[in-house]
C-alpha cells in the first residue's frame, strides 16, 4: 500500500500551527494488538459474482474450504459486512446441505455439521448480496474509505468520469464483497467468475483462464490464483480500459490505463521488467508469480494497492508527455508496490503490528530501485526528503515501529512505518553490509515464503547469515520509539596535536548506541573514522591529527537517523560542500546556505559552487535560495542562472532557473520566457508563464489556456494561482481546487496567497461548474480523515463547505433548470454530511 499523500504544505505544516486540547483518540486506555487466533484454516475460496450497477450490489455466490487449523470445532466464524445472507450450506461434491447459521454485526457464524479436526477439510457454500453503500466502517488518513467494493460512476451519469468497479482490501475490507474470514494471518488460493458487461475488461488476481458470452451483452471472466495469498490481497477490476502489453521473460505484464492515457503507458509503466529482473536478482528469489498487472483506477481512496498480481494505481499515476518530461512521479510507487509481491504478498505480516515486514520494506525498494536506475545520489535525495517527512510531526517521537497498542489498525500506516521504517532499513544494511543483508532477506522470504512472519522472523533470519546478535538494533529502532539527537562539540589541542570530539545524546527518551562515520578535514581532505557510539549522555572520541583541522563533519556517511546540532562556520560548509563525497553532506551544506543566505553573504560561494553540482536536486535547492534582485546575488550568480534557464539537461532545473530569474523583473528575459513558454515541459512552462506575468499580463491569458495543469505540483499550482484568479481563466478553475479548498490553512503561512485561494473558493462557489466543483469536493473528502483527530481543522472546513453551498443555493435560485447546479449541491451536501461524522 502507498499511502495518498496530501499536499505537505497544505496539511502536514498547517495544523500543527491550530491548537486544540486533544485528539479524538487521545487519553484512551491502550490495548494489546494481539495477532488474531487461527481456530479455522482457509484452503481455498471459489467466488461467482454480477454486479447490479444501478444498487450498485452484488451478487456472489461463494465455496469456502477450510478446515480447523488445531482444534476440532464445529463451527466457522467469518467476517461479512453489510450483506444479506440468501444461504448457507455445506456443499459435498455438488450436493448442498442447509446449516444454520447467525449473522449479526457483520460476522456470520455458521454451525457446521459436525465436530471437524485438524486438516479435515470441509466446503461451505454462500449466497449472498454485497452492499458496500451500507458498509459503517470509516476510512482513515491513509485509506480514506472502507468499503471493500466500489462503484464508480456506476449509473454513467458523470460525462467527465469512466463508468469503473473496483475493490480495496486492505486492511480489511474484502469481507465488505465476500464473507472471509479477514486477517493477515489467512492465506488461501482462488477462483473467481465475473460477470460484467461484454463492453468492459476486467482483472483479477492470478491468470485468465477463460472468457464466456452470456445472454444480454454480459461475458463471465474466469480468474485463477493457484498460490496462496491474503483475504486482503484478492482484487477485481471492471472497466473500458485500454490494456497495454508487456512482458518479463515469459511472464505478461500489462497495464491498465484509461484510453486517453493509452499512448503513454508505457512511458509511466514501462520501468516494471527492470524492476522485476532487478529486485528478482538483488533479493536472489525470482518474481513468483504467474503474472504482474497495473491498473488504474478513478477516484481510489489511497495511493496504490499491492493486490497479488494486479496492483491498483490512483489515477495521478496517468500522466501525459508535459509531465514526464520533467519526470514520472509515479515512478517510486510502481517500484513500491511490486516489490511488495515479495514482501507484503509473498511474506505477510502476521498482525497489523507488525506492518513493517511490508510497508518498510516497500518503502525502502523506493531507494533500492533509484540507487540502481539513477544512481547514489538520487536515492539519497529521496531518502533526504522522506525522513523530513517523518520528522516533521513531532508525535512520531513516541511511536514504535512494530506497535502492539495502537488505537485502530490504520494507525500504523504512517510515516512511522513507511519513511521512518524505510531509513531504519537502510541503517541495517549499512551495518551488516550488503552481502549479509541481502541474503538475510533470501532467507527470510526462503523460508516464510506463502506464509506469514513478524519482525522477530526477520531479525532471526538476519542473524542465522551474518552470525551477528541484532537484539540491540530491533529493541532500540524496532521496539523503541524515536532517534537519536545528537549535539556536537570539537577542540583541538595543539600540545597533543589532538582532535576531540564530543558527542551528546539530547533526546527526552532512551540513549541509542550505534555506529558512527567523523571526518576529520586536514588541508581540505577527509580522514574517515568509524567509532562506535554507546547508550549513554555523552562520549567523546579523539584522534590525533598533527594540525587544526578545517572541518569536522559527524554522520559523515549520513547513514544514522538522527537529528544534529553543531556549529560549523559558512567556511566550514564550504568545504564540506566542496570536498565530501557524500550527496548528503553536499545537500546539507546547500540548506544551510539557503536558511543563512540573508544572515551570512559568505554563503554565497557554496551557492555558487552549487549551481554546477552534478546533481539536478542540488542546482534546484540553490536555485530556490536565490533573490536575483540582489546585486550582490546577480552579480555572481546571473550568468550561471541564466545558462541553467536555456541549457539545463533537467527541465525541472530549467523551471528552477526562469522562476530565480522572475524575481528580477527584467524585460531582457522576455525571449527566454516566451520561448520556455513553448516548452513541452509543463514545469517550464508553467513558470515561464508565471515570469511573463510579471512583465507583460495579457501575453498570459492565451497560454494558460493551453497548459495542462490537472497533475501540476503545488508549487507550480500556486505560482499560477494568482494569474487564472485575477484574469477568471474559466478553463483552468478545476486545477485550484486544491488550493482554493484549502485557503484557510493557507492564510496561516501565506496571508497574500491565501487572500487568493479564499478568491479562487468563492469564485468557484459563486460559478456553475461541476468538474471545479467536484474538485474541491474530492480533496476535502480525502482530506477528512487526515484532519479527524483536529477538531478545530475539521470545523473550519465543514464551515466553508457551509458557505460555499450556501453560495451554490443562491445560485441556483438565479438559474433554478441548472441540472449541474443540483449535482453539485449534492456532492457539497454529502461532503459536509462525511464531516459531521
Amino acid at each position: 500500500m502507498k499511502k495518498l499523500i496530501l499536499s505537505v504544505s497544505l496539511i502536514g505544516i498547517f495544523l500543527p500551527e491550530l491548537s486544540f486540547a486533544q485528539t479524538e483518540t487521545s487519553g484512551r486506555e491502550k490495548v494489546y494488538r494481539a495477532t488474531h487466533t487461527k481456530m479455522t484454516e482457509l484452503k481455498h475460496t471459489k467466488l461467482k459474482v454480477s454486479f447490479d450497477y444501478e444498487k450498485e450490489h452484488l451478487h456472489g455466490e461463494e465455496w469456502l474450504t477450510a478446515a480447523p487449523f488445531f482444534y476440532p470445532t464445529d463451527s466457522l466464524v467469518l467476517n461479512a459486512k453489510a450483506m444479506l445472507i440468501h444461504e448457507v450450506a455445506l456443499d459435498k461434491n455438488g450436493s448442498k446441505q442447509t446449516l444454520k447459521y447467525d449473522y449479526k454485526d457483520d460476522i456470520l457464524k455458521i454451525n457446521l455439521d459436525k465436530v471437524y479436526s485438524k486438516n479435515q477439510d470441509y466446503t461451505v457454500y454462500i449466497k449472498y448480496t454485497a452492499r458496500p453503500n451500507e458498509v459503517k466502517q470509516k476510512g482513515s488518513a491513509a485509506i480514506n474509505d472502507a468499503k471493500g467494493l466500489y462503484f464508480i460512476n456506476a449509473q454513467g451519469k458523470d460525462p467527465d468520469k469512466p463508468v469503473q468497479i473496483w475493490t480495496q482490501g486492505e486492511t480489511e475490507s474484502s469481507s465488505a464483497w465476500f464473507p472471509t474470514i479477514d486477517k493477515t494471518n489467512q492465506k488461501t488460493t482462488q477462483e473467481l467468475y465475473m460477470t460484467v458487461p461484454d463492453k468492459y475488461v476486467t482483472l483479477s488476481n492470478g491468470l485468465l483462464k477463460s472468457s464466456t458470452k452470456e445472454a444480454n451483452g454480459l461475458r463471465t471472466d474466469y480468474w485463477v490464483m493457484d498460490k496462496k495469498h491474503s483475504p486482503y490481497l484478492f482484487f477485481m477490476g471492471v472497466g473500458d480500459f485500454a490494456v497495454v502489453q508487456d512482458q518479463w521473460k515469459s511472464i505478461p505484464v500489462n497495464y491498465f490505463v484509461e484510453k486517453e492515457y493509452e499512448p503513454y503507458a508505457k512511458q509511466i509503466f514501462g520501468n516494471t521488467p527492470e524492476m522485476i529482473e532487478f529486485f528478482s536478482n538483488k533479493l536472489n528469489y525470482q518474481y513468483p508469480w504467474a503474472k504482474y498487472d497495473q491498473m488504474v483506477g478513478r477516484d481510489y481512496v489511497s495511493g496504490a494497492m499491492e493486490n497479488t498480481t494486479a496492483t491498483l494505481h490512483g489515477e495521478l499515476a496517468q500522466q501525459k508527455p508535459g509531465d514526464l518530461i520533467d519526470e514520472n512521479r509515479w515512478e517510486d510507487t510502481i517500484a513500491h508496490e511490486l516489490f511488495h509481491h515479495w514482501f507484503g504478498d509473498l511474506v505477510t505480516a502476521e498482525s497489523w503490528s507488525n506492518l513493517t515486514v511490508n510497508e518498510s520494506f516497500a518503502d525502502y525498494s523506493e531507494y533500492l530501485w533509484n540507487e540502481h536506475k539513477y544512481g547514489k545520489d538520487e536515492a539519497d535525495y529521496k531518502l533526504i526528503k522522506s525522513l523530513q517527512a517523518y520528522k516533521m510531526n513531532p508525535a512520531n517521537f513516541s511511536k514504535n515501529l512494530v506497535r502492539f497498542d495502537y488505537d485502530s489498525r490504520e494507525d500504523v500506516f504512517d510515516s512511522v512505518t513507511y519513511n521512518k521504517g524505510g531509513g531504519i532499513l537502510h541503517m541495517l544494511r549499512n551495518y551488516l553490509g550488503d552481502d549479509a543483508f541481502f541474503a538475510g532477506l533470501n532467507d527470510y522470504l526462503k523460508t516464510y515464503e506463502y506464509g506469514n512472519a513478524e519482525a522477530q522472523q526477520l531479525r532471526l533470519s538476519l542473524e542465522k547469515v551474518s552470525g551477528k546478535d541484532l537484539n540491540w538494533f530491533f529493541n532500540q529502532w524496532y521496539y523503541g520509539s524515536g532517534h537519536p539527537k545528537l549535539s556536537i562539540n570539537y577542540t583541538y589541542e595543539p600540545v597533543k596535536k589532538q582532535v576531540n570530539v564530543s558527542v551528546t545524546q539530547t533526546q527526552s527518551g532512551p540513549y541509542f548506541q550505534f555506529p558512527l562515520a567523523i571526518d576529520v578535514y586536514e588541508n581540505g581532505i577527509p580522514k574517515r573514522y568509524n567509532v562506535w557510539a554507546d547508550a549513554k549522555a555523552s562520549q567523546s572520541f579523539t584522534f590525533n591529527f598533527s594540525q587544526q583541522p578545517n572541518l569536522v563533519n559527524v554522520n559523515a556517511d549520513q547513514v544514522l537517523l538522527t537529528e544534529i546540532s553543531d556549529t560549523k562556520t559558512a567556511d566550514q560548509y564550504f568545504v564540506q560542500y566542496t570536498k565530501a563525497k557524500e550527496f548528503k553532506s553536499r545537500y546539507l551544506a546547500v540548506e544551510f546556505a539557503k536558511e543563512n543566505i540573508d544572515k551570512n553573504p559568505s554563503v554565497l560561494k557554496i551557492l555558487a559552487a552549487a549551481l554546477k553540482d552534478s546533481s539536478h536536486r542540488i542546482r534546484i535547492l540553490a536555485l530556490g535560495a536565490l533573490d536575483l534582485s540582489k546585486p550582490e546575488q546577480a552579480k555572481l550568480l546571473i550568468k550561471d542562472v541564466e545558462n541553467i534557464a536555456q541549457n539545463d539537461p533537467k527541465t525541472l532545473a530549467q523551471a528552477a532557473a526562469i522562476s530565480a530569474l522572475s524575481k528580477t523583473k527584467d524585460k531582457k528575459y522576455l525571449n527566454i520566457y516566451e520561448k520556455a513558454s513553448a516548452a513541452i515541459s509543463n514545469a517550464v512552462k508553467g513558470n515561464a508563464i508565471a515570469a511573463l506575468a510579471d512583465i507583460d499580463s495579457q501575453k498570459v491569458i492565451p497560454l494558460m489556456e493551453n497548459i495542462d495543469l490537472s497533475n501540476a505540483s503545488e508549487d507550480l499550482t500556486s505560482k499560477l494561482l494568482p494569474i487564472i484568479v485575477k484574469n477568471k481563466i474559466a478553463s483552468q478553475m478545476a486545477s485550484i481546487g486544491s488550493q482554493a479548498a484549502f485557503y484557510p490553512f493557507i492564510k496561516f503561512q501565506d496571508p497574500e496567497l491565501g487572500a487568493v485561494a479564499e478568491e479562487a473558493y468563492n469564485w468557484i462557489m459563486t460559478s456553475d461548474d461541476t468538474k471545479a466543483t467536484k474538485a474541491v469536493t474530492k480533496i476535502l473528502s480525502q482530506a477528512k480523515s487526515e484532519i479527524s483527530s483536529n477538531p478545530q481543522a475539521k470545523m473550519m472546513l465543514t464551515q466553508i463547505l457551509k458557505d460555499g453551498l450556501n453560495k451554490k443555493m443562491q445560485l441556483l435560485k438565479d438559474n433554478p433548470k441548472s441540472q449541474s447546479l443540483h449535482e453539485q449541491i449534492d456532492a457539497l451536501n454529502k461532503t459536509i454530511e462525511d464531516y459531521s461524522h
